[in-house]
This record gives structure tokens, C-alpha cells and sequence, in this order.
């Protein structure tokens, strides 16, 4: 990568925005005051995901007012990931940064991230001296992380966070992808192992609350294990075992209670217990599998992953 005095190329910088109109022109004014100073030519992509307030003006006004500023409008709300799965599809340059638009990832730490995409690394996860969220987002977020870990296979997926930095290359291994339930990191997995992190300062909100909520990290957690992964089906089958080896054990008592001559009549705890036991069981599995029918059945509706409704510039 370029020494201090050698700059980089080209540098995109892609951010999802969803209600973030007071903070956008702060943030414009730090990324094009780093950015100027970091690279030859770099561009930043406001991607406004459907916000219901005056986010897209604030981010169009800002692209009429900077060369190196671009707003790209869905036409709803996607989620964060779909929308920047938009953004990283328009970027033109060779080296990719994403990031949050509440100023809770600094512009200022990108040329540390930057230092640490070597020759032999492709992605690079920004990873807080201090977690900047309260206990419980950073209990889901260290959930979902462990589901991605677990689940799907991905090393370091306890690094992983939105503020990444990663060749644009990579972008050609989910060229296909589609759908309404995108993972950004899932889909960087796919194309390299090549990963690593780096250790940056981040802030807290710089206004209001985050829209990523425990509950949407949840459903987020979820949507990638069933999504991304069959692990839940072999859990089913697992699960299987084990209540029919419930099962024998509860035969073994049975008999042995009736050629002891133990058996009492009562016996209804027993068929209670085991009628509760594989009736739960079957309802769990029933509604993995019937989630994952409906996933297919979504699929094939050809939900999109995003729509762009407008473009602040034609060349786009």
C-alpha cells in the first residue's frame, strides 16, 4: 500500500443512510478533508435507504455542492446491507471503504484501516479500542458473530464490523446475488480469506439513536443462519436423535416396569411426557423446514434487492 507521502490511486467510500440528514454535512466535510489528503482521486457514495425524512435532499444537495459526492436514492427501505450492495455495485475505484453515517466510525481512521490492506490482504475490518454501543447491542452483535462463526464457517467473524476496507475486486464473487436478504460480510467471505483487522477509535452517535436495534440484529442473525447456511436442518435432525433416544429410554423403563410387575396403571405422566416431547419436537422442525420452503417460495417471486429510484448524476 502507498508510504505517507505516496497517494493512493482511487479510494470509493460507500454509506447506507437512514435518517442521518443533520450528520450528513459534517461527515461529507471530514471523508473529503481526509480523502483529499489520502488519495488521487476518490469518490463518496451516499446511498439513501428509503428514509422517511430529509435525508435525500441533504444528500443530493450535498453532490450539487462536491465533485467527489454521490447520492444514489432507493426507492424504499432495503436494510443496510442490500443498500450497500447498491453502493459497492456503482463504486469505480479499485479500494473500498464502507462505513456507518452517524460518525460513529471517523473519517480520520481510514488511513489506519488503509495501512493495514497489505499486498497479501484483501479485507480489513476496523475493530474499536472501545465497543461504542451499550451492553446489549454489543451482546447481539457479539450473538450474530458467533452465529456467522459457527454456522457459516467464517474465521475472525468476530472482527467483522460495518467499518471495512476491501479491494473492489471482490465485489465479482456476489455478482449474483439477489434477493431480499443480502450479507454484505457473508458475500466478502465467499471471495477471500485473505482478511485481517485493524485496531481504530470510534465514537459514540453523533445524534439520535441507532436504527440497528437488538431486535434487528436478531432478525439479521437469523435471516444469515437460514439464509446462508443449512445448519438449522442438521440441528433438526440432531434434535431428532436425541428425542428418539428419549424415546427408547422411556420404552426400556416401560418394560422394565411391566416384567417387574411394577407397571401401575397411571401411566399417564409417562404418554403425557412423551406425546409433549415429540409433539415439540416435530413443531420445531416444521417450522425450520417451512421457513426455509419459504425463503425458496420468496425467492422465486423475484423480490428485488433494491430498486434505485433516483441518481443524483447520470453517469452513475
Amino acid at each position: 500500500m502507498p508510504s505517507q507521502t505516496e497517494l493512493l490511486p482511487g479510494l470509493s467510500v460507500v454509506i447506507p443512510c437512514y435518517k442521518s440528514a443533520p450528520m450528513l454535512p459534517e461527515l461529507s466535510r471530514r471523508l473529503i478533508e481526509v480523502l483529499g489528503a489520502t488519495c488521487e482521486a476518490f469518490e463518496v457514495v451516499l446511498v439513501v435507504d428509503g428514509s422517511p425524512d430529509n435525508t435525500w435532499d441533504v444528500a443530493r444537495q450535498l453532490a450539487e455542492q462536491h465533485a467527489n459526492v454521490s447520492a444514489i436514492r432507493l426507492s424504499r427501505n432495503y436494510g443496510q446491507h442490500n443498500a450497500l450492495l447498491a453502493g459497492i455495485r456503482s463504486a469505480r475505484y479499485a479500494t473500498l471503504v464502507t462505513m456507518d453515517d452517524d460518525l460513529q466510525h471517523p473519517p480520520e481512521q481510514i488511513p489506519t484501516l488503509l495501512a493495514a490492506l497489505t499486498d497479501d490482504v484483501d479485507l480489513t475490518y476496523g475493530v474499536p479500542i472501545v465497543e461504542e454501543h451499550g451492553a446489549l447491542r454489543s451482546f447481539a452483535s457479539r450473538s450474530v458473530k458467533r452465529v456467522m462463526t459457527l454456522g457459516l464457517g467464517i474465521t475472525d467473524a468476530s472482527n467483522i464490523s460495518a467499518f471495512r476496507i476491501f479491494r473492489t475486486r471482490l465485489r465479482d464473487a456476489f455478482e449474483g446475488l439477489d434477493g431480499p436478504h443480502a450479507s454484505i460480510d457473508v458475500a466478502l467471505s465467499w471471495a477471500t480469506a485473505r482478511t485481517t483487522s485493524a485496531t481504530v477509535h470510534m465514537d459514540r452517535r453523533a445524534e439520535g439513536q441507532s436504527n440497528y436495534s437488538f431486535r434487528l440484529l436478531v432478525r439479521h442473525a437469523i435471516n444469515t443462519m437460514l439464509g446462508y447456511s443449512t445448519l438449522p436442518l442438521r440441528l433438526v435432525g440432531y434434535l431428532g436423535l436425541v428425542c428418539g433416544g428419549l424415546g427408547i429410554i422411556l420404552l426400556a423403563v416401560v418394560l422394565w416396569q411391566y416384567f417387574s410387575g411394577t407397571t401401575t396403571v397411571q401411566g399417564f405422566t409417562t404418554v403425557a411426557s412423551m406425546v409433549a416431547i415429540f409433539s415439540g419436537a416435530q413443531m420445531v422442525a416444521l417450522a425450520i423446514v417451512g421457513e426455509y420452503i419459504a425463503r425458496i417460495h420468496s425467492e422465486n417471486l423475484g423480490r428485488p434487492t433494491y430498486v434505485i429510484s433516483e441518481r443524483s448524476r447520470d453517469d452513475q
